[in-house]
């Protein structure tokens, strides 16, 4: 039985400039399938990796020749390019079993298994235990498709065709201990390791990888589709599990910047344990790493800030949002405006770079209450703000709630990116909010005292990320779009 997870070819998100990020689902579940599934083969085709076009793509699919073919799940913007994905492989051979799952593909089961027949099964929600039954099934009934799609009655967490009819089994309790979990397949990609690299984050040829050190949230912000597919839970691998991965992949490929890919990194004495860990192990000096978290979090926990920068914690990306409390409230988002100006004071104090994310198009936003988040951000001047436009995710809270009430205007997946206008607010079109977001990008940036500061700072990495932007066009990109 072979098994192949292909990571497809893909535009990257253009506002964060030059990366190459491993395909760390897919990495994941590749190591729990060796693990777990006797008698297989499994391989990652990275395509951005490897520089492999579409051509490139039907070429390897034929060359491996796999039973089962799952592609990265990617985010919904990228939904077509996973259907493109089983589609060349049904092209090769349509006795291909088709595999896709994640977020965007659990949220729309119904509609995608009606939409793609190239899309045989989809795993709903966590995906390695549901997996590793997929494939033992096919593995024990490869006699013929629709004997084998029978068995799959059986499987909890999938959603299914068979014989014309659409079936969604029972959802599968989430893995109770993610330590069970094997380190992701980085083998599969040795070959590759070199290439990942965020130029903006960490300068260009600094090995990059990912790790994941916890699943889900607290919170249940309602533009977030994080929190619904993890159920609304939390868990979280050790400090000292997080440390031995880093160090993994800091001896064994030579990664020397890594993203902790938690939703929410939670401080308090865990975070103080993952820095005593890294720092105890040697790794500080020059290992780099970065995490998200919530304001309100950081601000608790200033004092922590100090130790975790010793340790190589040298980038932070805030969810600030919205310079409105209203707005703050009508999201969920659980925090308070001193919140996000105490979190950017803490980690610049600390010589941490506060990077900070801010949403335009709220249904009460309105041009004047878009120039008054532009002066907020200019007032707050932190290192780095990204604004996107407010974006009604399958999933998520907000999509039920612009489904229902008829503000969605634009069904294309593609365009589901955060830099695109999906819906209108009360008082602006959707072209007037994608006039909004070139301005907020033109302002901040395009500031002469801020770029004069950032090209000419003392900061390393705020240094770096001003001479980034200066030659990506990035504001030029987005002006291109109104």
């Amino acid at each position: 039985m072979r098994v192949l997870f292909i990571e497809p070819p893909k535009e990257i998100w253009f506002v964060m400039g030059d990366y190459l990020s491993p395909p760390l689902g897919i990495l994941q579940l590749a190591a729990y399938l060796e693990r777990k599934v006797e008698g297989l083969e499994v391989d990652v085709l990275d395509c951005n990796a490897q520089q492999i076009d579409w051509k490139g793509v039907e070429k390897s699919v034929a060359s491996f020749n796999p039973d089962i073919v799952a592609s990265s799940a990617l985010a919904t913007c990228n939904a077509y390019t996973v259907v493109r994905t089983l589609e060349t492989a049904k092209r090769v051979n349509p006795n291909i079993l088709t595999v896709a799952g994640g977020q965007h593909f659990t949220a729309t089961a119904q509609e995608s298994l009606e939409t793609y027949p190239e899309i045989d099964v989809i795993v709903r929600g966590e995906g390695e235990e549901t997996l590793a039954e997929v494939v033992r099934c096919a593995s024990n009934y490869t006699q013929e498709i629709c004997e084998m799609t029978k068995r799959f009655a059986q499987i909890r967490g999938i959603s299914f065709r068979h014989e014309g009819r659409i079936f969604h089994n029972p959802p599968r309790p989430l893995i109770k201990n993610l330590e069970d979990l094997p380190y992701p397949g980085y083998h599969l990609v040795k070959d590759h390791m070199k290439k990942y690299h965020f130029a903006a984050m960490a300068g260009k040829g600094v090995p990059h990888a990912l790790i994941e050190g916890s699943r889900g949230c607290f919170h249940s912000c309602t533009f977030c589709s994080q929190w619904s597919h993890w159920q609304g839970t939390f868990r979280a691998k050790s400090p000292k599990r997080i440390a031995d991965e880093m160090e993994f992949c800091y001896n064994e490929f030579g990664s020397r910047f890594i993203w902790l890919t938690d939703d929410n990194f939670v401080f308090g004495r865990r975070a103080e344990e993952l820095a005593e860990e890294i720092m105890k192990r040697g790794l500080s000096d020059e290992l780099m790493w970065f995490t998200q978290a919530r304001c309100d979090e950081l601000v608790k926990n200033e004092g922590l800030l100090p130790k975790l920068r010793r340790s190589g914690l040298r980038w932070v990306l805030i969810g600030a949002e919205s310079s409105r409390q209203s707005v703050l409230e009508a999201f969920k988002k659980g925090i308070k405006l001193q919140d996000i100006v105490g979190a950017v004071r803490a980690l610049k104090k600390s010589d941490i770079f506060a990077h900070t994310m801010f949403i335009i198009g709220e249904r009460e936003d309105t041009a004047e209450s878009i120039a008054h988040l532009r002066g907020f951000v200019n007032e707050l001047d932190p290192d780095m703000a990204i604004f996107g436009i407010l974006t009604p995710f399958p999933g998520t809270e907000l999509f039920k709630e612009a489904k229902r009430n008829g503000w969605i205007e634009d069904y294309n997946w593609s365009h589901y990116d955060m830099i695109h206008a999906i819906m209108p607010t009360k008082t602006l079109s959707r072209r007037q909010l994608q006039e909004e977001l070139y301005l907020c990008y033109r302002d901040f940036f395009g500031s002469w005292d801020r770029r004069l500061h950032g090209l000419f700072s003392t900061n390393e990495m705020v240094r770096r990320i001003y001479w980034y932007m200066a030659f990506r066009g990035i504001i030029r990109r987005l002006r291109d779009l109104v």
